[in-house]
C-alpha cells in the first residue's frame, strides 16, 4: 500500500525494510518503550472485592509488575516459546499519559499508561520475540512499542 491512513494522519510509504530484533544471547534484556505501556489490573480492593472492571494500573502501583510479567508469559506461550520470562526491574518510568484508542472500528476510550524501561530475563528467542511484540496490552493500537 503506498499510503497508510492512521487516524487523521496519512503516511506515504516509499520503502519497507525489515529490522531484526536483537538476539539477547546472555538471556538478559533491557527494553525501553517509545509509546506508553497500558496494563489492566484486577480491579479488586484489599479484601479481594471487585470494585471496577476498568482497573488500569501504572508502573510502581502494586499490581503492575505481576500483571506485566503475566502478560509477557502469555505472549511467549502464544508463540510456542519458553514462558519462563521474568521482570527483573523497572529502571525508568516516564510521565503518565492518557491515550484515546479505538473508535468506530472497535472498543476505545482513554487508556492511561507511561513509557518505561525494564530489565527482563529469559530464553534469548523469547526475549527477541517479546522485543518485536511490545510490552503490556493494546500493542496493535500502538501502545508499549519498544524502541530500536
Amino acid at each position: 500500500m503506498p499510503v497508510i491512513a492512521w487516524g487523521p494522519t496519512a503516511f506515504v510509504v516509499d520503502k519497507v525494510e525489515a529490522v531484526e530484533a536483537p538476539s539477547f544471547v546472555s538471556g538478559r534484556a533491557v527494553f525501553r518503550t517509545s509509546t506508553p505501556v497500558v496494563m489492566k489490573g484486577s480491579g479488586r480492593d484489599g479484601a479481594g472485592v471487585r470494585m471496577t472492571r476498568q482497573a488500569w494500573c501504572l508502573p510502581g502501583e502494586s499490581e503492575w509488575d505481576v500483571y506485566v510479567e503475566g502478560n509477557l508469559r502469555r505472549k511467549a506461550e502464544t508463540l510456542g516459546l519458553d514462558r519462563d520470562v521474568a521482570l527483573e526491574q523497572v529502571t525508568w518510568v516516564g510521565p503518565k499519559r492518557s491515550w484515546a484508542v479505538g473508535g468506530a472500528s472497535g472498543p476505545g476510550g482513554k487508556k492511561p499508561g507511561a513509557c518505561v524501561e525494564v530489565a527482563l530475563s529469559g530464553r534469548p528467542e523469547t526475549l527477541s520475540a517479546l522485543h518485536s511484540w511490545g510490552l503490556g496490552q493494546a500493542n496493535s493500537a500502538g501502545m508499549g512499542w519498544i524502541g530500536a
